[in-house]
């Protein structure tokens, strides 16, 4: 049997690669002259750079970066085996996981460190860069990654601003760099959230950054503010295109910093790690993540998975920690089977503890199964 494997992270306890090790493990002690062919895979989220150099057989490369509070960090990138792609998480600079709960505060954060991971990167010459916006600690519109790659951003008086949360309201005029790169950029957006209003950035996502509820107003009208300036200046109506409020607005501001494409995070995964080509010839699709429940319908990262095996009449069995579809649900996602890899009640210290164990335990019966067909 060829046994492709294209599992993402299960979070908190194993990445996408220990995931394939140990389903590996299972595998071959049930056919150990299996073909197995394992794919990392991620949804554009955290980790999504890791897989995406790893499977274009690139390098990682670590530098000195600002946290969303201007602290220097050490941050990191990856540039594709050719040269020619970069990929980027605005969460290894600008993420919450940065910050102290104590920290959260979206008027005072800003994605001046991914505007320098970005920078960082064109130094190396790419020509497409693919950049991960989830995790966010910001609500800037993405005017600090602009900062940092030169554009200036002016007050009434013409003093400069520094580009966060809190100072939206104030910009009065925008400076473009004085040297734009003219390359590709593709943009892992999950969401559709306008910019403003209250589905937008400040009310669906400040909440989750520090934001009370008397701040959502005032972080709205910064971003409302911005929207019309940039109307004024470049004729771009980013106010309700769908994704735009991602990442406390990043999503608008890569558009428009960045004349970035927001795409799908699990298209832009599956294209890169060129999943269609590995599915050639595929007996059987092994995937999971953590928990299998709501968002995975959404268009994560099984769903996609499903979608292009299905399209071959490739079977797909997924494993995961915790198992919360109805068996409905599966059957519409696409999937042959789905199995929990708990072995009974336990903590969650033991399931995070031991799920490369009980993940190899269960991949093992489930090619038991394959083997009566």
């Amino acid at each position: 049997m060829k046994i492709l494997l294209a599992p993402d992270k299960f979070k908190g306890s194993l990445t996408a690669l220990e995931v394939c090790a140990a389903m590996t493990e299972g595998i071959l002690a049930v056919d150990p002259e299996a073909t197995v062919v394992a794919v990392p895979m991620a949804d554009g989220g955290e980790g999504t750079a890791d897989v995406l150099t790893k499977a274009t057989k690139g390098t990682w490369h670590t530098v000195s970066v600002r946290d969303p509070l201007n602290r220097p960090i050490e941050a990191g990138f990856g540039i594709s085996g050719d040269g020619k792609t970069a990929f980027i998480e605005m969460a290894q600079a600008s993420g919450l996981r940065l910050l102290r709960k104590s920290e959260y505060n979206p008027f005072k954060t800003s994605t001046f460190g991914t505007g320098e991971l970005i920078q960082q990167a064109l130094q190396q010459g790419v020509s497409q860069i693919v950049l991960g916006i989830g995790g966010s600690a910001t609500n800037d519109a993405g005017t600090g990654m602009a900062a940092a790659l030169g554009w200036t951003f002016l007050d009434k008086v013409g003093n400069v601003l520094w580009p966060c949360g809190g100072n939206l309201e104030q910009i009065h005029t925008i400076i473009p760099a004085k040297s734009i790169w003219k390359g590709t950029v593709e943009v892992a957006c999950d969401v559709t959230n306008p910019l403003i209003g209250p589905q937008g950035a400040s009310y669906i996502y400040g909440p989750q950054k520090g934001a009370q509820s008397a701040d959502l107003p005032i972080l709205d009208a910064g971003m409302v503010h911005l929207s019309a300036l940039i109307r004024k200046q470049f004729g771009l109506d980013l106010s309700g295109m769908p994704g735009a409020g991602a990442a406390g607005g990043l999503g608008a501001g890569a558009v428009l910093f960045l004349n970035g494409q927001l795409t799908e995070g699990v298209n832009l995964v599956i294209k890169h790690t060129q999943l269609a080509s590995h599915l050639t010839d595929a007996d059987l699709v092994l995937t999971g993540e953590g928990c299998i429940d709501n968002q995975t319908l959404q268009g994560k990262l099984i769903a996609g998975v499903t979608r292009m095996a299905g399209e071959r009449q490739i079977p797909v069995v997924a494993l995961c920690g915790s198992l919360e579809l109805a068996f409905d649900e599966l059957k519409a996602l696409g999937l042959t089977s789905a199995f929990s890899i708990m072995p009974g009640p336990t903590s969650l210290d033991d399931a995070l503890e031991n799920a490369s164990t009980y993940l190899s335990r269960t991949t093992f019966q489930v090619m038991q199964l394959m083997r009566l067909r």
